[in-house]
């Protein structure tokens, strides 16, 4: 009888209860209480925890804990993502449920100490502390969806064999931002709104390899300072501090962007103008499209331009693949997103395999002309028939009439990033 579903409850089997308890305050209501008193066995005893590991020499050690409904693709380092029962609920994921892409281990930042440097040509310097970075520019809010280059990867890999983290399709959420726009910083640096030429903006993260190499990324200056872009040095997420994972005390949020620009430029040292991108390895040979023909043996990073805005994106998150659903009226949920703050105007769903289609009713924000950078979530309300075998299909079309294509071959691509063909579900219905 459990008003979320059965596949709800099951989340936590196995495990604790209390992080997806806590997810709900209607949980803590007294009916709800008093039906569980009854199912209550007793209560653990702290002595009986098991005993810590031992982390002696072990780079990861220091990493925060996680919440247990998280599905991982590698714990260290640690990248994960939110099941998709739970990923279409709310349309502001919870901080907690937030998918997790980190390259290198987590830093432990002493915000007491923390400083931004802001460096540039002709002797621009400003240091920053987290602080003065909160009181000498003012708050921006912005509420965006971060998805990692490979979100989806999963399914390239049933093509063909691609290298990197078998991402489901939780590798995007969506959040309420909060922090210092990165053209006020810029400008109280001393850059100006427009460079002759072809300028970047390079950040850098406290995170770092065995050899001292920190992750980097950059993203063009006309983006940085654009007034509409929205690009935040970001403290704040869904109205609190940024937890350890998501980049305390400070990150890089890029709307519209793909994550590798944003998602992954955490925990920030360092903002550099520069004439040239990155160098980091993860701008120059990484996180680039290429010809479905191109191996590892043929593939040369610099002949193809680093990825920035994503593709429109959508997939199905209820039902589930493989499951039985009960004859009757069938709900159908999913997210749809588009990069570029590109307004997604349509989600198309076939229950059919493709022969025919309705279009879904869309729930989000009302956006800006030209800054949806958030996603829409979707419903569609069918009647199925007992014993009947469905292809559950989902396609969105964003405001320039981009479509997603139809089958994942002709986009296949030896890194497996920029997946983005009709997701598909099949189900049964039960007789």
């Amino acid at each position: 009888l459990h008003p979320g579903g059965a596949d709800k409850v099951l989340l936590a089997a196995g495990g604790a209860l209390e992080p997806f308890w806590a997810l709900y305050a209607v949980h803590s209501q007294p009916h709800v209480l008093e039906l569980l008193q009854e199912y209550k066995v007793g209560e653990l005893s702290p002595e009986e925890a098991p005993p810590s590991p031992n982390t002696a020499q072990d780079p990861f050690a220091g990493d925060p804990p996680r919440h247990p409904g998280l599905r991982v693709n590698s714990l260290k380092p640690f990248n994960a993502e939110p099941p998709a029962e739970l990923l279409a609920e709310r349309f502001l994921t919870p901080n907690e449920l937030f998918f997790t892409r980190n390259h290198l281990p987590v830093p432990s930042v002493d915000p007491s100490s923390y400083r931004l440097q802001v460096e540039g040509p002709g002797g621009h310097t400003l240091s920053l502390s987290l602080s003065e970075l909160r009181s000498r520019f003012p708050k921006h809010e912005v509420t965006a969806t971060l998805q990692c280059a490979g979100n989806r990867r999963s399914e390239m890999s049933r093509v063909r064999p691609v290298k990197g983290l078998p991402w489901d399709i939780g590798a995007i959420s969506t959040a309420r931002w909060g922090g210092a726009r990165l053209r006020d910083v810029l400008l109280h640096a001393g850059f100006g709104e427009h460079r002759e030429g072809e300028w970047h903006v390079c950040f850098e993260g406290l995170d770092v390899d065995v050899g001292g190499a920190p992750y980097g990324a950059s993203i063009p200056y006309s983006r940085a300072v654009s007034p509409v872009a929205d690009v935040l040095l970001a403290y704040e997420m869904n109205g609190k501090e940024l937890p350890r994972d998501h980049g305390f005390p400070v990150r890089v949020v890029v709307p519209g962007v793909v994550g590798a620009r944003s998602v992954n430029v955490k925990w920030l040292r360092r903002v550099a103008v520069s004439p040239a991108e990155s160098p980091s390895h993860w701008q120059q040979n990484d996180y680039k499209g290429f010809c479905p023909s191109v191996d590892w043996d043929t593939v040369n990073y610099r002949t193809a331009p680093a990825i920035q805005e994503l593709p429109v994106q959508s997939a199905i998150t209820q039902p589930q693949a493989g499951a039985a659903v009960p004859p009757g009226e069938l709900t159908i949920k999913g997210y749809a997103w588009s990069g570029g703050g590109r307004e997604v105007v349509r989600v198309d769903v076939s229950l059919d395999g493709g022969r025919t289609w309705r279009a879904a009713d869309l729930a989000g924000e009302q956006p800006a002309l030209g800054r949806a950078w958030a996603w829409v979530l979707w419903e569609l309300r069918a009647p199925v028939d007992a014993g009947a075998e469905l292809e559950i299909i989902c396609k969105a079309v964003d405001a320039s009439y981009n479509v997603q294509p139809d089958t994942v071959a002709p986009i296949w691509n030896l890194r497996g990033v920029l997946s983005n063909a009709w997701h598909r579900v099949r189900v049964t219905v039960s007789r």
